[in-house]
């Protein structure tokens, strides 16, 4: 009788976890999809999907409380004007690298970031734009300080 009562035990565990994957899924899908406007770029002929944070409350949400990124995948931050940016990690579970772009579309500086810290990382100029994508991306594809992404002033500043 332990035995048949184990089985049973294991069989309810299975088909409780196998009925709740689902609504994991979607729970995680939800946080990577917050309704954000999305826009296409390039950098140096290659090109990317990103969800554009344009206003206050999107830019300090950004990429928090997600667990991954699609490939070719990130975040545009659309500022008011030109300023000196600093970004940092805080709630942020991606490891990811930072492009800060002029007004022009032209990458200042990249920095890497690492997941759930308070540390600053700067632009080295005034920057209009911050592109996040997963850490490494830029320097996968020989992206560096001033090339141009293409695309920026069509995202709605």
């Amino acid at each position: 009788m332990i035995l048949s009562t184990r089985r049973h035990f294991i069989l309810h565990a299975v088909l409780a976890l196998m009925a709740a994957l689902p609504c994991m899924a979607a729970s995680e899908e939800a946080l990577a999809a917050p309704g954000l406007p999305t826009a296409t770029l390039s950098i140096n002929g290659h090109r990317i999907t990103v969800e554009v944070a344009s206003t206050p409350d999107s830019r300090a949400t950004g990429l928090m409380n997600r667990f991954s990124l699609k490939p070719d995948t990130g975040m545009l931050f659309v500022f008011e004007r030109p300023e000196p940016l600093a970004f940092w990690m805080k709630n942020t579970f991606v490891p990811l690298s930072i492009a800060f772009l002029d007004a022009d579309g032209r990458i200042l500086n990249i920095e890497d970031m690492a997941p759930q810290t308070e540390n600053s990382h700067w632009s080295r100029g005034p920057g209009l734009y911050a592109l996040e994508m997963r850490k490494g991306w830029f320097a996968e594809r020989g992206i560096k300080p001033g090339d141009r992404v293409e695309g920026v002033g069509r995202t709605g500043k």
